[in-house]
Parts: C-alpha cells; sequence; structure tokens
C-alpha cells in the first residue's frame, strides 16, 4: 500500500483542484472524465454527467496567472448545462465572472459555493456531447486496461 500523499506529490496544482471536484462532484452522483475535448481546439478540465443527463462543465484554475491565461473559456459553453469555476481555497475569487458557478476545492473534495444559472443544451448537441463522453470513457477505460491493445493509441 502506498503513501496516497506522496502519491499527489507528482499532481501539477490545478489537477489537485480537479481531483478534489470530482470527488465532490461525485458525492453529487455527478460523474467526471478530466481533459474532456468537446470539440477541436477545446480542452475542458473537467466534464460531468449528472443522473438526468445533465452536462456541467468545470475550468480549475490554481492562480491569477493561470486564470488569465485562459482565453478559451466562453466556447465551452455551448457544450454544458452549467459551467463552473474551481479554484483553491486562496484564489482571488473577485476575478471570475459572477454568473458562472464557483466552487472551492482542494485534492481531497470542494464545495459548490455558487451555482450559475441553467443554460439547457438543444437535444442534438446533448446527445453529441453524451456519446462523446461515453465514447471517450469507453477508450480510456479499454487504453487502461491493455495499453498496447489495437487502441491502445492513448
Amino acid at each position: 500500500m502506498t503513501d496516497m500523499t506522496s502519491d499527489l506529490a507528482a499532481y501539477q496544482p490545478g489537477q489537485l483542484i480537479a481531483r478534489g471536484t470530482c470527488r465532490l462532484l461525485a458525492s453529487h452522483d455527478f460523474w467526471c472524465l478530466e481533459e474532456f475535448v468537446p470539440a477541436r481546439g477545446l480542452r475542458m478540465d473537467v466534464m460531468a454527467v449528472g443522473p438526468k443527463g445533465e452536462l456541467w462543465c468545470v475550468e480549475c484554475k490554481s492562480s491569477r496567472a493561470d486564470y488569465a491565461a485562459d482565453s478559451k473559456w466562453r466556447g465551452y459553453l455551448e457544450f454544458c448545462d452549467r459551467f463552473f469555476w474551481a479554484v483553491g481555497p486562496d484564489f482571488p475569487v473577485e476575478l471570475l465572472p459572477e454568473e458562472s458557478g464557483l466552487i472551492l476545492a482542494d485534492a481531497w473534495g470542494g464545495e459548490i459555493v455558487r451555482m450559475p444559472e441553467e443554460s439547457k443544451l438543444a437535444g442534438a448537441r446533448r446527445k453529441a456531447m453524451t456519446l462523446k463522453f461515453a465514447r471517450d470513457t469507453a477508450r480510456r477505460l479499454t487504453v487502461m486496461r491493455d495499453p498496447t491493445g489495437p487502441v491502445g493509441i492513448g
């Protein structure tokens, strides 16, 4: 058995926030996929699917500079029902748009501080994103199980 704290030392700050965010969302029956690509040129830190098919996007920011460097986040809005920022407890939250959701998180969990308004996806977009989420998840699990197999493209 390994010491989990030492295992976490290899993660970047944003990855630790994503980990805690995924743990938080799982406690609300939302299941996550990190680094989800909804369309070419976009990569969400966390995409979560809820028990009623809701799709939530979460962008994890570890610092002011990390936030300032993110110019693509508005492009994610057309691929989710709700959009959140997840940040650490020392992040200057006044920088974040008030219409967005807010999650405070660390490596071990988090809290939803502000729930954003829902902007329901159109049926065709929801179906396409849900199918992409399922296929990406299945591909990742298959590659984990058999990294050198015919789909071992990482």
